[in-house]
């Protein structure tokens, strides 16, 4: 199979890549760099069935062709971050509506298979745990920031529908549950390479709020193969999927267990968020995924625990390879 990854050098892109490529698939990665990094892509850039093209997802001539070329395409590319979106909610929107609008006519004027990462923040403000593909969707006031990127990506959802449901364009959509692993940055605002780095340094571990909301962090290696399941699955196709892990942790547990874990004495610092967002935060208290429909489809169980894949991502900022 010929794979596009738009967003390729991402954290999550770069370990698709290296997941299709020893499974004999050719592989492009499209990437402008903007939050991905060649870099993460060292291990593979000499592969010879590996095509890497710096360009962006709004350069449509470039997306068009590359569509064409490919058998089907995984969409990543997205605006990283809390902290991006509330620093830069124009070019934030514009990645992800008109980006994904771009690829979306592409793929469904070459009639080629999408598999298109949306995020559990579509969610919102629902408290409706654990939380199923059906749930309703519960955004926050337009005049707080963070609740662009929500939207920006329940409306990419919508636009693939659409395209399924007039086009026929035969479209998946994953919506990602905190994934986390190795390459990870905490550049913009991800908790846990943040409290890592902090730990590891010996600074103190920032904790936004009280620390009691809670969140369920999903290892990338098992992102990675119910991805790669997904693509392959004629089952899937049509369908909105949840990719996560049921391990729920609090975030005031989560800075502990990463202290431990780094041997740190580094003490917990809980923060006003407004002192550094400002305007334009907001969080949710919990957040879960109902993992039904996946593992009826594919037969998905996430296989590593938060801690192993704590030690994982330790392991890497000790070994410099996180920035």
């Amino acid at each position: 199979m010929r794979y596009l990854i738009t967003g390729g050098a991402g954290f999550i892109g770069s370990h698709l890549t290296e997941h299709l490529l020893p499974a004999g698939h050719r592989v492009t990665v499209l990437d402008d760099l903007s939050t991905g990094r060649l870099k993460n892509l060292e291990a593979v850039k000499h592969h010879p069935n590996l095509q890497i093209l710096v360009d962006s997802i709004l350069n449509r001539p470039v997306l068009e062709r590359l569509v064409g070329e490919a058998d089907a395409v995984f969409h990543l590319a997205a605006a990283v971050g809390v902290r991006t979106v509330i620093e830069q909610p124009l070019q934030s929107l514009r990645t992800n509506v008109e980006g994904t609008c771009n690829l979306l006519e592409a793929c469904a004027a070459a009639r080629r298979k999408i598999v298109l990462a949306s995020t559990s923040e579509v969610y919102g403000k629902n408290e409706n745990v654990p939380f199923a593909e059906e749930n309703d969707i519960v955004l926050g006031a337009t005049t707080i920031r963070r609740w662009a990127y929500a939207c920006s990506k329940a409306l990419d959802e919508f636009f693939a529908l659409a395209y399924a449901a007039e086009a026929g364009l035969p479209v998946i959509i994953v919506r990602l549950f905190n994934t986390i692993g190795p390459r990870q940055t905490g550049r913009y605002g991800m908790v846990v390479p943040r409290f890592v780095r902090q730990a590891l340094e010996g600074r103190p571990i920032t904790i936004y709020g009280d620390g009691r909301q809670s969140r369920c962090f999903t290892c990338v290696s098992d992102v990675i193969e119910a991805l790669g399941r997904l693509v392959e699955s004629p089952a899937a196709v049509g369908g909105v999927f949840n990719i996560g892990s049921r391990e729920e942790v609090t975030i005031e547990d989560l800075a502990r267990r990463i202290r431990t874990l780094c041997k740190s004495r580094s003490p917990l610092v809980h923060l006003d968020p407004e002192q550094d967002y400002k305007e334009g935060f907001e969080d949710m208290r919990r957040r879960v995924p109902d993992l039904t429909r996946l593992e009826a489809t594919i037969g998905y169980r996430p296989r590593v625990s938060l801690e192993t894949a704590l030690k994982q991502i330790i392991a890497d900022f000790k070994a410099g390879r996180e920035d």
